[in-house]
């Protein structure tokens, strides 16, 4: 199910109410909710790219949109998992390299992550993919929330992650 924040910008009448006898003015507030996803399959699996950065290298982490993660992360996700890094916390993810088909490699450790991130964004550590795969500066990468299971995965949901092109300019 596709995941959004509802917005309430008016007050019932107790809420209305309560601002008024302790003064303060009504606070406009937001819950993570989930409606149905009418919206196909896409046939590309690389759904999120990106060019990587020398930053994204040595720091571990790759920024990623706001829509990235409610598009293409958190419609595959419980309500729960995504309340839970809307809270501020970390989630613990794997991640397999596929870069080379015939042996994909696992990445699974607390420097594998999902995070909220700085205004409006995520944070996806992948310290030891950063550290044990051929990535480098202006290389692109794509990667996408597997639910299909394979036999290589062991029945775990996670993120499949491949270099797509080598030395790409981010123009």
């Amino acid at each position: 199910m596709k995941k959004t924040f509802y917005k309430k910008f008016i007050p019932s009448k107790a809420e209305e109410e309560a601002a008024k006898r302790s003064n303060t003015p009504f606070q406009v507030t937001h819950e993570l909710v989930e409606i149905r996803d009418l919206r196909p399959a896409l046939i590309n699996p690389w759904q999120i790219k990106k060019v990587v950065t020398d930053v994204e290298i040595i720091t571990g982490k790759i920024i990623l949109s706001h829509h990235e993660v409610f598009e293409y992360i958190f419609r595959y996700w419980t309500l729960e998992m995504c309340n839970h890094v809307e809270s501020g916390n970390r989630i613990l993810v794997v991640i397999w390299d596929v870069s080379d088909e015939k042996s994909p490699v696992k990445h699974h450790s607390e420097n594998v992550y999902l995070e909220l991130g700085p205004h409006n964004t995520y944070t996806l550590g992948w310290m030891d993919v950063a550290r044990n795969t051929a990535v480098n500066p202006n290389d692109e990468v794509g990667m996408f929330w597997q639910q299909r299971t394979k036999f290589w995965q062991q029945r775990t949901k996670s993120f499949l992650f491949k270099v797509l092109r080598h030395g790409v300019l981010n123009n």
